[in-house]
C-alpha cells in the first residue's frame, strides 16, 4: 500500500525441533484464540521475514512465547544467537515469574544478552479456563509479586502487560505505584469475548490510559474476531488511539499467532487503511517511532 518503515514490536519464533514449549510441544490445547493446529510447527526468522516480505519491515521485537519454564533465559539466549546471525530480532522481551524470590537472578541472566529489553508475565485471569493464564486474580497486589516488580524497576526494564479489561483498574494502581517503569499493554487490551463486551473494554482502556507510563500495542485483534475485516476492527483501533493518544500507541502483527486469522499484509494494510487520513508524522509514530522509543531500539 505504501513504503512506510515498520518496526513490528510484537512477533514470535519457535523451534519445535530443538526447544521445548509446553503449549506447542505437548499438543494443541484449548486457548483464547481457538484451534491453533495450523501454527503448531517450527517458525523461524526466515519464515517471519517471508511473511513480511511485502512490507518495509526494518526492525522487530520478539515477545516471550511460553518457552521451557525451567529455563526462561534459554529463550533469550536462543534469540540473541538468532539476532547475532540474522539481525532480527532487535529487541527481546523475555519471561519471568515475578513471584519467585530469586527473580532478580533471572533478570540479571536475561540482561547478559544485548537485545534484552524487559519481561512479560501474562496476567490474564478469566472464568473460562481456556482463556486464563493465572491461578488466581489480583496477583499484582500481592507482596511477593510486587517485590519482584521492584527488581524489574531497579534494572530500568520495561514490563509487557497482558490482561483483560476488567483487570485494568488493578493495573492502573500498579502503574501509578511505579511511575518510572514503562508498561506496555499487549494486544489492544485483549478483547476476546465478542461485541457485547465492547463498552466494558472501552471503559477499561480509558481507565488504564490514565497512567502516563502505560503505552498500548494495537495488535492481536484477530484473536477476538476470527473473521475480522477492516471495518470490524476499526472501532477498537479508533478507541485505543482515543484513549492513549497517538504518542502512546504502536501497531504490531502478533505473528504467527494472528496468521490464523489473516496474512501479514492483511494486518498491516488494514492498519494503513484505517490511518490513511492521519498526517505523515502520526503514521510514522504509530508504525515506527513509538516502538523504537518504548523498546529503546
Amino acid at each position: 500500500m505504501d513504503d512506510l518503515p515498520i518496526i513490528d514490536p510484537h512477533f514470535h519464533l519457535w523451534d519445535l525441533d530443538n526447544n521445548y514449549y509446553p503449549w506447542l510441544s505437548d499438543g494443541v490445547k484449548p486457548s483464547a484464540f481457538g484451534d491453533y493446529t495450523a501454527i503448531n510447527k517450527t517458525y523461524l526468522i526466515g519464515d517471519f521475514l517471508a511473511d513480511a516480505r511485502n512490507q518495509n519491515l526494518v526492525k522487530a521485537v520478539h515477545l516471550d512465547v511460553g518457552y521451557d519454564p525451567k529455563d526462561p533465559a534459554g529463550e533469550t539466549r536462543w534469540l540473541q544467537g538468532m539476532a547475532d546471525k540474522h539481525g532480527f530480532p532487535h529487541g527481546i522481551v523475555g519471561y519471568a515469574d515475578l513471584r519467585k524470590p530469586d527473580v532478580g537472578d533471572l533478570l540479571d541472566e536475561h540482561m547478559s544478552y544485548a537485545n534484552f529489553r524487559g519481561i512479560r508475565q501474562s496476567m490474564n485471569f478469566h472464568d473460562d479456563l481456556a482463556k486464563t493464564y493465572l491461578t488466581a486474580p489480583g496477583v499484582s497486589r500481592t507482596t511477593e509479586w510486587r517485590r519482584g516488580f521492584k527488581e524489574l524497576a531497579r534494572r530500568e526494564l520495561s514490563f509487557d502487560l497482558q490482561v483483560y479489561y476488567w483487570q485494568m483498574e488493578e493495573f492502573l494502581d500498579l502503574a501509578r505505584d511505579f511511575p518510572d517503569v514503562q508498561i506496555i499493554l499487549n494486544h489492544t487490551g485483549m478483547q476476546v469475548d465478542g461485541p457485547s463486551h465492547f463498552e466494558g473494554w472501552r471503559n477499561g482502556m480509558r481507565v488504564l490510559a490514565r497512567a502516563p507510563n502505560v503505552a498500548c500495542k494495537i495488535s492481536g485483534l484477530g484473536m477476538g474476531d476470527w473473521t475480522w475485516t477492516v471495518e470490524s476492527i476499526r472501532p477498537y483501533i479508533e478507541e485505543a488511539i482515543a484513549a492513549f493518544g497517538i504518542e502512546r500507541c504502536m501497531f504490531a502483527s502478533n505473528f504467527p499467532v494472528d496468521k490464523l486469522f489473516g496474512s501479514y499484509d492483511k494486518i498491516m494494510d488494514g492498519f494503513k487503511s484505517i490511518t490513511a487520513s492521519y498526517s505523515p508524522d502520526e503514521r510514522l509514530a504509530l508504525f515506527h517511532d513509538n516502538a523504537a522509543r518504548f523498546y529503546r531500539l
